[in-house]
Parts: C-alpha cells; sequence; structure tokens
C-alpha cells in the first residue's frame, strides 16, 4: 500500500514532522511567563529557553543535511524522529532549568534532521512540474503547527501544566516513524563522499557564537564573540570554496535566485518571529489576559498563514514567485509598521487587524520564496539547499528573538518582568517593531532585486 502511494505518504510525513517542529519551535510562547514563576528565571533567561532550541537547529541543519543525504534520507529521518522523542520526554521531566536546556538542545538536534529530511525527501521524490503544491501542503503544517501552539499550549497552561505541552506531538512523531518504516525507498545524495568534519565543525562553533553574540551586543565581549564570528565564517567560506567535498557549497551564492531568496528568507524570518513574542507578553503581562485568552487571539496570524500557503505554492508553480515574494512581504511591512505603535491603550480590534495583514502577507511569501531555492538547484545539491532553509529559518528566528533579548538588555535591563517595568517592556516592543519594519523593507527589495537579476540571466 504504502510503497504503491510514495508520493502521498512523502507529503502526509513531511506534514505531520513540519507540524511538530514549527509547534515545539512555537508552543513555548504563551508558556514562557509560567516557565519563568516555576523557575524563578529573568525576561533574558526566559526568551532563551526558545532561543536555544533554534539556536542547535541553525547550528546542525547543515552538517545534517550531508550527513542524510550520504547514508540516506529515510533511515537518517527515523534516527531524528527519536532523538526528537527522547529530547521531548526529558524536556517534560526537566526540574530547573538547567535541564530543561539540556533537553531543549536533544529536542533541537532532532528537530534540524527532520527539517532537513522534509525537504530534501519532497525534492528528490515529487516531480519539478507539481513540487510547488507539495511544498505548499508542507508549509502548511508548518503554520498549522504554529497556529495550533499558541491555543493549544495556552489551554494546557492554565488548565495542566506547561510541561504537558511536550506530549502533544509524540503521537504524531510516532506515526511517522512507522510509516517510514514500513515504507520500501531510500534516498542518497553523495553517498559515496566522504564527510568535511572540518567544515561541520567550524561551521557549528561560527553560529553558535555569532547568535550568541548578538543577544550580547551591548557588551565588550559581545561585540568581540561577534568579530570573531564573523571572521569564522569567512574562513569557512574561504575552505568551504576549495575542499573537495564541502559540507555546504557556497558557490551556490552565485546563483541570484538562490542567494536574494535565501537572504530574504533569512531576513522575513528576522523580523517577524519576535512578533508571536511581543504579543504574547502584550497580553499577558500588559493586559493582564490568560494564557488561554492569549492562545485564542495568536492563532490570527499562522491560522492565515496555513490557509494562504497552498494556494501560493500552487501559483508559484505558474507565476513568477518571486513576485508574489515581494507582494507578500509588502503586506507584512504594512502590518509591523502598525505594531510598531502598541502600547498599554492599543484597542486589541487594531492589533488584530496588523496580525490578519502580517499572516495574508507571510502567506503569500513563504512558500514561493521555498519554491525558488529548492528549484534552483541542481539535484545533487538538494540536501544542502533543505539544509540551507532550515539553517536560514532558524538563524533568522533566533535573530529575531536576540533582538528583543538584546533590546531588553538595553532597556529594562535583566530582571523579572513585573508591574514596575511594564512601561520599559512597551517601549522594548515598539523599538523592536520598528526595527522589524525596517527588515521587511530589506526583504522586498531583495525579492525585487532577484526579479531583476532574473530577467537579465
Amino acid at each position: 500500500m504504502i510503497n504503491e502511494n510514495v508520493d502521498k505518504f512523502v507529503i502526509l510525513i513531511a506534514v505531520l514532522c513540519s507540524f511538530s517542529v514549527a509547534f515545539t519551535s512555537n508552543a513555548l510562547s504563551v508558556a514562557l511567563p509560567s516557565i519563568a514563576v516555576d523557575f524563578g528565571i529573568s525576561n533574558i533567561t526566559q526568551n532563551w529557553v526558545v532561543n536555544i532550541y533554534l539556536l542547535v537547529i541553525a547550528a546542525c541543519s547543515v552538517p545534517a543535511g550531508k550527513l542524510c543525504g550520504k547514508y540516506g534520507l529515510n533511515r537518517t529521518m527515523q534516527f531524528g524522529l527519536l532523538i526528537y522523542i527522547v529530547g521531548a520526554v526529558l524536556s517534560l521531566l526537566s526540574v530547573d532549568i538547567v535541564t530543561l536546556f539540556v533537553s531543549r538542545i536533544l529536542h533541537g538536534i532532532g528537530s534540524s534532521i527532520l527539517f532537513v529530511n522534509v525537504m530534501a525527501i519532497i525534492t528528490a521524490e515529487i516531480p519539478r512540474s507539481v513540487r510547488g503544491r507539495a511544498i505548499g501542503f508542507n508549509i502548511t503544517g508548518v503554520y498549522l503547527g504554529l497556529t495550533l501552539a499558541p491555543t493549544i499550549s495556552g489551554v494546557i497552561v492554565e488548565n495542566f501544566s506547561w510541561r504537558s505541552i511536550f506530549i502533544v506531538t509524540l503521537p504524531l512523531i510516532v506515526v511517522s516513524i512507522v510509516l517510514l518504516y514500513h515504507m520500501d525507498r531510500e534516498w542518497f545524495v553523495d553517498r559515496d563522499k566522504s564527510i568535511d568534519v572540518a567544515g561541520s565543525v567550524l561551521f557549528m562553533i561560527s553560529v553558535m557564537i555569532l547568535m550568541y553574540a548578538f543577544t550580547i551586543l551591548n557588551t565588550g565581549i559581545g561585540v568581540i564573540l561577534c568579530v570573531v564570528s564573523f571572521a569564522m565564517l569567512l574562513v569557512f567560506a574561504y575552505y568551504e570554496l576549495n575542499v573537495d567535498n564541502p559540507v555546504y557549497d557556497v558557490s551556490l551564492f552565485r546563483n541570484s535566485r538562490y542567494s536574494s531568496s535565501n537572504i530574504a528568507s533569512f531576513i522575513s524570518y528576522f523580523a517577524t518571529f519576535v512578533v508571536t513574542y511581543i504579543l504574547n507578553y502584550h497580553f499577558q503581562y500588559i493586559k493582564g489576559l490568560s494564557p488561554q485568552s492569549t492562545g485564542m487571539i495568536l492563532i490570527v496570524t499562522p491560522l492565515l498563514m496555513a490557509v494562504i500557503s497552498p494556494f501560493s505554492g500552487r501559483l508559484s508553480d505558474k507565476i513568477d514567485p518571486q513576485i508574489l515574494a515581494a507582494t507578500g512581504m509588502t503586506l507584512v511591512s504594512i502590518a509591523l509598521g502598525m505594531l510598531s505603535f502598541i502600547d498599554a491603550n492599543t484597542p486589541t480590534n487594531y492589533i488584530i487587524v496588523a496580525m490578519l495583514l502580517q499572516g495574508l502577507g507571510f502567506g503569500i511569501f513563504s512558500s514561493p520564496n521555498t519554491n525558488i531555492i529548492m528549484s534552483s538547484v541542481p539535484a545533487k545539491d538538494i540536501p544542502i539547499a533543505s539544509a540551507s532553509i532550515s539553517t536560514v529559518r532558524t538563524v533568522g528566528q533566533s535573530f529575531s528573538l536576540g533582538l528583543l533579548t538584546l533590546i531588553f538588555a538595553l532597556v529594562m535591563g535583566n530582571v523579572t518582568i513585573e508591574a514596575s517595568n511594564y512601561p520599559a517592556l512597551v517601549t522594548s516592543s515598539q523599538i523592536t517593531m520598528t526595527i522589524s519594519t525596517v527588515l521587511c523593507v530589506f526583504a522586498i527589495a531583495l525579492s525585487l532585486i532577484g526579479i531583476k537579476l532574473n530577467k537579465s540571466e
């Protein structure tokens, strides 16, 4: 049965895994105030509950792309699913913030393998003529995870415990393992080539240092680490251009569609991921809403993304996807511009309108932009392109939350969030949203540049 309908089951597995990873990345947003109370942590530390998970995915995705391509996408995906389960169970059982961080690291390793494999398997198995539609379904899985995460988490936190959040995706992961195990199909890329261990280690260390340095850029050590990490990334790029079997083929960025779309993707996630956390803090702290009520409101943006993504993915098979990407980011920039003015007196309806615009815009942007990246490389580079999407996405998300952490440090300091510093919290949110709006304008420009370069090629 499975072997006769491989395409359908590949898409099903992709949706289940993408949902799970997206849910995991966003589920703790509503729970952060409760975790802060249970473990007695500050505003900056509670951001790191999410950020450490994103950091691990960003650092591991590129090496995971090569490993998965060499040893088989099916086999390594099953391995990643098992690691994901271990990370979830240990997170559930965490007794303090240190054990929670360790558990989130394992969770991140498993998630990086899943995300890389999902896109690689889709691209390897699904014909190019309908690939945009398949990617659209996959992106829908991502946005369904993002959509349901705050709502389900809000209900769980209010009626049970934030620990129960880690149970939600486990049945989906088990189903994915069973389907993969019974699927008599394996996909290999560069099976006979060696793994670039030195490049992998250099990349992982560089990315982790850079992402950490960004969150403490207000300090001298943060500036030093940032310079060091940039220097290491330059060494990495030079090394990869001169090694026989690079862990990341840097030369892919000579392709204007590939490079402009990757950079636009990074900036888009950098600009938008933080919105959920800013609004969560706004509703729970400033407005005094419960986790459940907050989760019900936060469903608006990702729900619209989930609805729009399949249509924009299908449309990207017919017209220039970069036109769609530029259009989508224009709507997102308007939404974030609106949110840069929110304060304690802002009506909830005003915020919901901005959230609707953001959801519509990002839904139009994401699937076409992903289709550009995956369709602009030869078959042998599919795993690396998939890893690039994962890395760009999670680095952007981590930088986004890191931006809020940095603004917190500059405006509020390392403090427990309480009524006395609510005005500083509002100011931090406004500054962060203003910077995010400017970033969106850069993403629009990159998409337009990509259109121009594509016409000249």
